[in-house]
């Protein structure tokens, strides 16, 4: 376990994790003092105190949320390093499996990026009006998202300090594999899990320029769950060449040119920005014509990248895995 802790990559991400997590925990305990006594109708010296020092505050929360979204990527290349020191473990894939921790904080920290994200917004929209319209309705949320930055923290401490290298893990073969006991969502088989696929990203393009937004929403996240099994039993065998290889992670390895960034980058970013313009328009009533365009670019672009793999590998071979 010392030796996961003594680890460069380890040591970099837990310091800056907590050099992050200082800051925001100044800034939550600001935020509250803001709550107490923020009135924008009152002109008087101390609200004009409170209006500078939100500020500033609102400011550091910004820079370091927009930080926290580059640690996660960051997080991905640490527990893949890590591999090669954690026995049985072939990718990231055994690495996250190494304890009861892993899989919990990796939901916890994606679901940390799409509040995150979602924060980002509402702060943006606050800073165009006039009055700060939504000044309390952003600290509350970023009072909750702190909470998770919370969970967060003590899940990285527990995870990384109870990674045991003396003990075999499963390797990605096995989790996601046969033996693993995985498989396809909902009784789907293959074809009809690629079916709803391609239907699903259709669907989602057709609902981005509706008016259902919590449709629009539940679509959104209905398609990311779907290409995620798409990826992993399907597209991702592609990537590999190779039809028994069923694994999230190790397509984010230099032997496939690091394609996992772009792959799962694409599929979040447009997934998120689908979801942002649901929120952006149905709860604030604001336009959110330029992240529908960008949602659509980038899901166009996921979908023509996992597709393009199948393609290139028929061209060359003539048959599919």
């Amino acid at each position: 376990m010392n030796e996961i802790l003594l680890s460069s990559e380890v040591i970099v991400y837990l310091l800056s994790e907590m050099v992050l997590y200082l800051l925001l925990l100044i800034a939550a305990i600001a935020t509250l003092g803001i709550l107490k006594g923020w009135n924008f109708d009152h002109f008087t010296e101390r609200q004009f105190a409170l209006e500078n020092r939100s500020y500033l505050v609102m400011s550091i929360i910004f820079f370091v949320l927009g930080l926290k979204m580059l640690l996660l990527p960051y997080f991905a290349y640490t527990i893949d390093v890590l591999s090669l020191l954690v026995p049985g473990a072939m990718c990231a894939a055994g690495v996250i499996d190494a304890n009861e921790y892993g899989d919990p904080l990796l939901v916890l920290k994606i679901m940390i990026l799409f509040l995150s994200g979602l924060w980002l917004r509402v702060n943006r929209i606050d800073l165009e009006g006039k009055r700060y319209p939504y000044m309390k309705f952003k600290s509350w949320f970023y009072l909750l998202i702190f909470l998770f930055l919370s969970a967060e923290l003590v899940l990285d401490i527990l995870y990384f300090s109870h990674i045991d290298t003396t003990n075999p893990v499963s390797c990605c073969s096995v989790i996601f594999g046969e033996i693993g006991g995985n498989r396809l969502p909902f009784g789907l088989d293959m074809q009809k899990l690629l079916i709803l696929f391609y239907l699903l990203y259709l669907l989602l393009v057709l609902m981005l320029f509706s008016q259902q937004y919590l449709m629009r929403a539940a679509v959104s996240l209905f398609f990311a769950l779907i290409s995620y099994y798409s990826i992993v039993y399907f597209f991702g065998t592609y990537i590999y060449e190779l039809p028994t290889h069923r694994c999230p992670f190790c397509m984010l390895q230099r032997e496939y040119h690091y394609v996992g960034y772009a792959v799962w980058g694409l599929l979040f970013t447009g997934t998120f920005f689908a979801i942002e313009s649901a929120v952006i328009e149905g709860l604030f009533q604001k336009d959110a014509l330029k992240l529908k365009k960008v949602s659509i670019g980038l899901l166009t672009l996921f979908v023509l990248l996992c597709s393009s793999y199948v393609g290139i590998y028929y061209l060359n071979n003539g048959v599919f895995l």
